[in-house]
Formats: C-alpha cells, structure tokens, sequence
C-alpha cells in the first residue's frame, strides 16, 4: 500500500467512526414510542421497546456492497471540481442546501448542525459530486422534532435520481443502483467508499436496528453513479 493509499484508508476510517456514532438523535413518538425511518428491504428492525438488545451483525455485511447495473451501468463523463450546493431527489422529496463539513480540530468529521435538520452535508475530505471518485454527502434521519433531511433514504428504489446542483452552474444527476443498511461491525469501509472507476455518489445516514440506550446500531447507505449532466440556461 503507497502513503497515499494508507493516507486515504485513515480518512475513511474516520469517516466510519462518526457516521457510525455521531448523526443520530432518538426520536421518540407523542405516545413514548419509538418512530425509525424507512429501512431498506432486509434491513435490521427495531429492536424491543423494553430496551434489550437483539440486534446482531450481518456476517454477509461485507460481501453486501451492490454493483452498477440497468441505467446506472454506464457512467457519464466525469466532471471538474466544484462545490456542491444543493441536492433534490424527487421520489423522496428531498430538496435540501448543501454544507460543507469537515474534520474538527479531534480529527472527527463534522455532522450538518444539529440544529439545522434541513441541511445536507458534503464530506470535502471526499471529491466534490461528479468529480472522478467516490463522492459522500451525509445528513441526519430524525430530530427529537420529527423527520430530518435523509429520513426517506431508505425508501429509494434502483433508478431513483439524484440531482446535485454545483456552484459551476451544472447539476451533476446521478442514478441509485442500490440501497444498503451496514451493522456497526459489518460496516464494509473499504468497499463503500473505493473508487470504482467512475464518478459515484455515496448518501449516507443513521438507520438499522435501535435502542434507547445507544441509538442506530447502523447506517443506510445509497450507492448512486452520474448518468447526466446538466448545464444552467
């Protein structure tokens, strides 16, 4: 492994760590239930309302990672950097501003302000969408308030799209080739954000089995590729 490449495991393995602990908040119904998002198919439920834990890690976890296929096969040409500004996926409704988060001064990467459940948040740590490379756009699932801007993840079909709009004045459309839920210790890193030869899109938030104590025990992760570029009139 070169001192890039070890350079770039270290990063991502920071990246794990925080989506794994850090952009979850529990949300609990009027009436003391829990309310979890959509879950993509397969994924783990909640676990009991008395509080025990039976969740347990997917062996297969690592083997899970989904391959282009149908529209998603064939990637667009890959674009310059730009940042992103904004992202819309309309079978989700998802129509959201674009931040910019990084690593804070404990080498932990920055959530979107919990205070601000609408945004989205683009890791720079990764390239910007439509850039060659693997790009990683993160958000919350749900606030003690209610649903956050990636509460729907979950929901997204193969062929759904995925529209970043970039400060280029291009829109940098992407299409879901498929949708995953990765336990704690089944998170496949590695394969998750690998670049693949094309110019990809990662979305990622809180999901999988829950607890009152812990939280998400998991992420629900978007596998998407650009199809399509468009340019401002």
């Amino acid at each position: 492994m070169t001192e890039t490449e070890r350079l770039r495991a270290s990063r991502w393995s920071t990246v794990v760590l925080l989506l794994l602990v850090g952009i979850f908040v529990v949300r609990i119904s009027g009436e003391g239930q829990l309310v979890l998002p959509p879950q993509p198919a397969g994924a783990a439920s909640a676990v009991p309302d008395d509080g025990r834990d039976t969740a347990k890690g997917t062996a297969k976890d690592a083997d899970a990672v989904p391959s282009p296929a149908g529209a998603a096969a064939r990637a667009a040409p890959a674009l310059p950097g730009s940042t992103a500004t904004r992202i819309r996926i309309p079978s989700v409704r998802v129509d959201a501003p674009l931040t910019r988060v990084s690593l804070d001064a404990d080498g932990w990467i920055d959530a979107p302000p919990a205070g601000r459940p609408e945004l989205a948040g683009h890791f720079q740590g990764s390239v910007t969408p439509g850039e060659q490379g693997t790009s990683v756009i993160v958000g919350h699932v749900d606030t003690a308030e209610g649903p956050a801007v990636f509460y729907d993840i979950g929901r997204l079909a193969e062929d759904s799209r995925v529209e970043v709009t970039r400060a280029d004045g291009t829109t940098a459309v992407f299409t879901v080739y498929g949708v995953k839920s990765f336990t704690k210790r089944g998170f496949p890193a590695r394969s998750v954000y690998r670049a693949t030869g094309a110019p990809e899109l990662r979305l990622i938030t809180c999901g999988g089995a829950f607890t009152r104590k812990t939280g998400y025990q998991g992420n629900v992760v978007a596998f998407a590729r650009l199809t399509e570029t468009r340019k401002a009139a």
